[in-house]
């Protein structure tokens, strides 16, 4: 290069690397790219710059030197202008984010290396630069391999460009192959010996936190006496550095000679971490992380104590996470760490493991970019223009899926198109704009999305807190009153407002103060002023950026939707969902915590976005905040997945919908939601469509076409329903299809069908409309208006007949339709024989149901049901004789097997041919069904009166009367409604001090109220005979009267007035004024002569009552107590409270002569006890059969005449037992009452 003018420099000749000054030089001058190879302490960094000053490339271009991180960069920076004893800006500059010192004079530029990437979007050849160094490559950091793939395009475009890679002495080999076999210089490292020992922990055990840091005070312990010089130790965190200080001092407390305990680590303020290279007098254990193993030279370090293992950054392809795992460190690391001590004499390094484990170890610690996600790397390439990044020329080709997972987090951002093809994914306009902001994809995301919710100036802030370390400091020993300075600018619902509050405090505190006293006061706030100055260039930059797009920065505040909104665009792998044991759920099934430090750790809001996943001992979610899940969908629209359950036809908005899912990244968030699924789906849609709208008649509004076939799929299917088949009517497919192939594809909706069809008509008019042939797959003549009748008739009734085939249905067979206010008119008769096409099935389920003794004798059950329908006549057949009287009767013709009414088991016959009653309500409802008439009749018996009185009672029904003051009284009134007339049953009834007038729903409750009324009504017109009784009675039968075992004298006296006046009426019953009065008249003349004659018999009555108590009055023998009891039950049936007008006059004797026998049995039962027992048990079974007929009643059912009647044979029966000689009213035995009891029991069957 004869051209480059050559510069006389000084180097420190104690340095390895200037010895070798000359053949690096050379190297250099005959070799585009060189490897220098050289361990830590040689001074390749300071002296290679140098050297390129000395050969004179600074005079074509600036000498680029680039450093792993900042403070490398600006110390290096100000250790060269020191040799050249210039200022530092002149000759040396440095550039790191937001501090830029080179000036137009620059000749060597300091700068990180990503620096040296952001000015390649600008100046892609480097033409500035004419000569490049790489340093510390062996820590292949992401935009070191990204940067050694750049150059390794580009020296092929630019060959006057020389590029010395720097490196300890690891994967030099590498290095050199990854350059077309550039040669490689290796320089002399150490000026001392190292001595390396090996102390494991714990041979084969697992190692504990407090065995390592035992471990390392034993280490110390042992050092401090091999001689002076200070102690470096290595440590994976601070959590771990403050514990190991704690302990190393409680270790040193007791020394003559204060050992010294320093922390070293990234986070530290700016004051800690410059008391590393301060001058000290006294003894230091430098507690470090792995910051201090190559990029800070700690002076005075004699002694290295290494654990063996570090955190290191680590992406998870499972979880898309960056884990930061403890792990053993590798070979290389560990000899870089032992380099550390032989700086300033022999030194020492303690391993606390063994050699075996050292020797096992990889080599050399994995390359970030086989350990990190590589979105930046894809954005940075797809904006240089650079191509694939499958084709990059990458020192280590990297995983194949983090290269996936890279352009897939682009895809995320919506910055490309295209992650699931092989080929080079498409970069979008949206991916143009983030790659030109200096900034972490995510963060250039939250952005532009700021721009259209009028957030920006909000999200610079934000963004570019999120790109620093965090302003506010937390020293170990001022945490507490840190966290009360701090607590000002928590927000309760978002971290993020939290660096927003505190920016508005810095920016207010920064308008009131001086430079020097903002300074101090930021320093006594615990706020790291150098990383606020940072946290503003960044901001200044980013608005740059922005403004530069055209983006327009609010004036007005933000409010906290539109904030977290623009956020939530750049984190949507990073929301979270609270779970019941109050984890959060997060992307790709992965679980989180909410670091404790947050201002939401205890609040724990159901959903959440974190700016960052890390993982330590567990998966933390740092710098939180709580947002809504409906603003999850709009952000992530390109994302999510939706799943469609359900899909069905909705008759409100005419159309198919379906219950969408929504998830993202398999969280869910949106659980179910109606969509209309026609667009999603069309052709579903369709078949759904045509099969519940138009098939099943589902649709909202009913078209022409659809009536028309709608009344004849019901006329057909009411065939199918009377015949009990389900073979006429073509099935739903085939009505499907008949739809289907005339629907255009595209009909899938209410609207789209009505739109067609009212186009289609006018051409077709009859489209659509279907055959009765097309809806009928066989014919149906078997089904006769007389086998299968309309209408069932009783009387004037005409109700009709609905006819439901389905065997689990309720109303499955035959049913009568019984309008409430008929309901008194119906009667069982005839129902019993149900239509004629079902009666051969119900008559062999009769036959089937008798008892096996029985049923075997009418084998096979259908030969003899047919014969009994021929044997009938058309009488017979639904008369008034029950079928099951008349096939007991026919069968005992065919066979000469009687059948006991009894033995039919209807419980056993199914349903469906017995005949089903639907009560019908004024609206169409029913109001009850039953298969037994008379269940519903007393079911609804309150219901139906109360139906009469409304309709038919209005103008009859009166009450408080005390004369005939009404006019005529009907016996029955008939109304007309609709096709039916209602019949009520008018009647008096007696309501105590007066009389009403009912409407009744039955002729037989109406006719006994009727009575009792007239009866009342005629003694409020008659004086009470009391007064005549008192003249004409003798004193005997007064006595006996006033001494009643009821009470008072008036009730016997009235008691005994309506016995006399139910025998003077008779069947006397007044229709009108005139009749009425003609018989109170009548009965005004004769009531006293016919009260006295009632109750000259009562008094008689009352003497028998009286002596039967004396009788069984008394201590009473145990053998006696049953017998005696039973007599005062009898005596107490006899007489009561009443017991007058119940006989009545006619059967007042019969009382009488009850009562003699009574007197004669009590008489009796001292003597023979055993024999009165013996006979009252055979009236107890005969009265124990009679009460259980009472049972068999139904309820609200009139009690038999038949069975009441019963009663008086019972008492005839008991005179004939204990009182022969008084003679019976008729022959009783007890042959008799049994015979007599059946036949009571038969009538109650029928």
């Amino acid at each position: 290069m004869s051209e480059v003018v050559a510069r006389v420099i000084k180097y420190p000749e104690q340095l390895p690397v200037v010895a070798d000054k000359k053949r690096i030089q050379n190297a250099i001058r005959d070799n585009q790219v060189i490897i220098l190879a050289g361990e830590t302490g040689s001074g390749k960094t300071t002296q290679l710059p140098k050297m390129l000053l000395e050969m004179g490339y600074a005079e074509k271009g600036m000498i680029g030197h680039t450093q792993p991180r900042r403070l490398a960069a600006r110390s290096v920076a100000q250790r060269i202008a020191d040799e050249l004893e210039e200022p530092l800006g002149k000759t040396v500059g440095f550039k790191i984010r937001f501090q830029d010192t080179a000036s137009a004079d620059t000749s060597i530029k300091l700068m990180t290396d990503g620096i040296l990437l952001a000015e390649m979007q600008h100046d892609r050849l480097l033409q500035k630069y004419s000569a490049i160094i790489i340093d510390e490559a062996h820590e292949r950091s992401l935009n070191i391999d990204f940067l050694l793939g750049v150059l390794r395009q580009l020296i092929d475009k630019r060959p006057d460009l020389k590029v010395i890679i720097t490196s300890a002495t690891i994967e030099t080999e590498r290095f050199s192959k990854h350059f077309a076999d550039a040669p490689v210089i290796a320089v002399e490292g150490r000026t001392f010996p190292v001595e390396t020992r090996y102390r494991p922990l714990q041979e084969g055990d697992d190692e504990t936190e407090q065995d390592v840091i035992q471990g390392i005070c034993d280490a110390a312990s042992s050092l401090v006496n091999e001689g002076p010089g200070d102690i470096l130790v290595f440590l994976s965190g601070e959590r771990e550095i403050r514990d190991t200080a704690d302990a190393l001092n409680d270790t040193f407390r007791e020394l003559p000679q204060p050992i010294e305990i320093v922390p070293l680590y990234a986070r530290l303020s700016a004051s800690e971490q410059n008391r590393i290279f301060q001058p000290h007098n006294s003894r230091r254990i430098v507690l470090a992380t792995n910051v201090a193993e190559t990029s800070l030279t700690v002076p005075g370090i004699r002694y290295v104590i290494d654990p063996g293992s570090a955190r290191i950054s680590r992406y998870s392809y499972r979880t898309k996470v960056q884990r930061l795992p403890i792990e053993p460190i590798s070979q290389a690391s560990a000899n870089q760490r032992a380099g550390r001590c032989g700086r300033v004499g022999p030194g020492i390094c303690v391993r606390l493991y063994s050699e075996e484990d050292f020797l096992n170890r990889p080599e050399f610690t994995d390359p970030e970019i086989l350990r990190t996600n590589l979105a930046s790397v894809v954005l940075q390439m797809a904006t240089l223009k650079l191509g694939d990044i499958r084709k990059f020329p990458f020192l280590q080709r990297p995983d194949e899926r983090f290269i996936t997972d890279g352009i897939r987090l682009l895809e995320e951002l919506g910055a490309m198109q295209g992650a699931g093809r092989k080929q080079q994914p498409k970069l979008t306009a949206v991916g143009r704009s983030i790659g030109r902001m200096p900034v972490d994809p995510r963060l250039g995301r939250m952005l532009l999305a700021a721009s259209e919710l009028g957030c920006v100036r909000e999200l610079l802030v934000i963004t570019a807190a999120l790109s620093i370390q965090d302003p506010r400091e937390r020293p170990h020993d001022k945490q507490q009153k840190a966290d009360e300075l701090h607590k000002r600018f928590v927000d309760k619902d978002s971290d993020f407002l939290g660096y927003l509050n505190l920016w508005n405090y810095v920016q207010e505190l920064q308008k009131e103060l001086s430079g020097n006293q903002f300074r101090k006061r930021c320093k006594q706030e615990l706020i790291h002023y150098l990383r606020v100055r940072e946290w503003q260039d960044l901001y200044t930059q980013l608005r740059q950026s922005v403004r530069e797009q055209g983006i327009r920065i609010n004036e007005e505040p933000a409010d906290y939707s539109s904030i977290h909104r623009a956020l939530l665009t750049g984190l949507l792998s990073h929301i979270g969902n609270k779970d019941e044991k109050h984890q959060y759920m997060g992307a790709r099934q992965s679980r989180f915590f909410i670091f404790p430090g947050s201002a939401l750790f205890s609040a724990k809001p159901k959903w959440l976005i974190a700016a960052e996943l890390v993982e330590t001992s567990k998966l933390y979610g740092r710098y939180v905040a709580k947002i809504e899940p409906e603003w999850i969908e709009p952000a992530a629209e390109h994302l999510v997945k939706r799943n469609y359950h359900e899909p069905r036809f909705s008759k409100k908005l005419g159309a198919v919908v379906a219950t969408e899912q929504v998830t993202l990244y398999g969280l869910l968030i949106v659980a179910g939601r109606r969509v209309q699924y026609g667009r999603i789906d069309p052709v579903e849609s369709r078949r759904i469509f045509i099969l519940e709208a138009l098939v099943n008649g589902n649709l909202r509004e009913v078209l022409p076409f659809m009536k028309a076939n709608q009344k004849l799929i019901e006329s057909v299917r009411e065939l199918e329903d009377k015949s009990r088949r389900r073979d006429i009517l073509i099935d739903e497919e085939s009505l499907f299809h008949a739809y289907d192939e005339v629907l255009p594809e595209d009909i899938y909706d209410e609207r789209r069908l009505k739109r067609w069809w009212q186009h289609a008509r006018k051409a077709e008019p009859q489209i659509l409309c279907f055959s009765r042939e097309q809806l009928m797959q066989q014919e149906a003549s078997h089904v006769t208006a007389v086998d299968y009748p309309d209408e069932w008739a009783q009387g004037r009734l005409r109700l009709p007949l609905t006819y439901v085939f389905e065997p689990n249905d309720i109303d499955d067979g035959v049913s009568v339709d019984i309008p409430l206010p008929v309901l008194n008119q119906v009667e069982p008769y005839g129902f019993d024989w149900q239509i004629p096409a079902l009666r051969e099935q119900l008559v062999i389920a009769l036959i089937k149901s008798l008892p096996k003794n029985l049923r075997r004798n009418f084998v096979p059950a259908p030969n003899y049901a047919q014969a009994f329908l021929q044997a009938i006549s058309p009488e017979e057949a639904g008369g008034e004789l029950a079928l099951l009287q008349v096939l007991s009767a026919k069968l005992k013709r065919m066979t000469g097997v009687e059948v006991p009414l009894d033995a039919w088991n209807l419980a056993a016959v199914p349903d469906h041919v017995l005949m089903n009653f639907r009560i019908l309500g004024e609206d169409g409802k029913v109001l009850g069904r039953a298969r037994k008439l008379k269940d519903l009749q007393h079911q609804l018996q309150p219901k139906l009166t109360e139906t009469l009185k409304a309709t038919a009672g209005d103008d009859i029904e009166r009450e408080g009367l005390t004369d005939w003051n009404f006019g005529e009284a009907p016996k029955a009134v008939e109304k007309k409604t609709g096709r039916f007339a209602i019949k009520a049953f008018p009647a008096l009834k007696d309501e105590g001090k007066s009389v009403a007038i009912r409407v009744f729903d039955s002729e037989a409750d109406a006719e006994r109220s009727h009575r009792q009324g007239l009866r009342k009504l005629v003694m409020l017109q008659i004086p009470s005979p009391v007064n005549y009784l008192r003249a004409k009675l003798p004193n005997k039968a007064k006595l006996a009267l006033y001494f009643n075992p009821w009470g008072k004298v008036e009730a016997l006296i009235e008691d005994c007035m309506l016995a006399a006046i139910d025998s003077l009426i008779d069947d006397q019953l007044p229709n009108n004024d005139e009749e009425f009065r003609k018989l109170t008249n009548m009965i005004r003349a004769e009531l006293n002569d016919k009260t006295l004659g009632i109750a000259e018999q009562v008094e008689r009555c009352l003497l028998l009552s009286h002596q039967v108590q004396k009788l069984i009055k008394g201590k009473i023998p145990l053998t006696l107590v049953q017998s005696y009891n039973d007599v005062k039950a009898h005596l107490g049936r006899l007489v009561y409270p009443g017991f007058v007008s119940d006989f009545g006059v006619v059967r007042l004797i019969d009382a009488e002569r009850y009562l003699k026998a009574l007197v004669q049995r009590a008489e009796k039962l001292p003597v023979d006890p055993n024999k009165d027992r013996i006979r009252s048990l055979q009236l107890e079974k005969l009265e124990a059969h009679w009460q259980e007929l009472y049972k068999k009643v139904p309820k609200g059912d009139p009690i038999p005449t038949e069975l009441a009647d019963f009663r008086w044979y019972l008492e005839e029966f008991r005179v004939s037992t204990f009182a022969q000689q008084l003679g019976t009213a008729f022959p009783v035995s007890e042959q008799r009452l049994k015979q007599r009891l059946n036949e009571i029991e038969k009538l109650l069957r029928a």
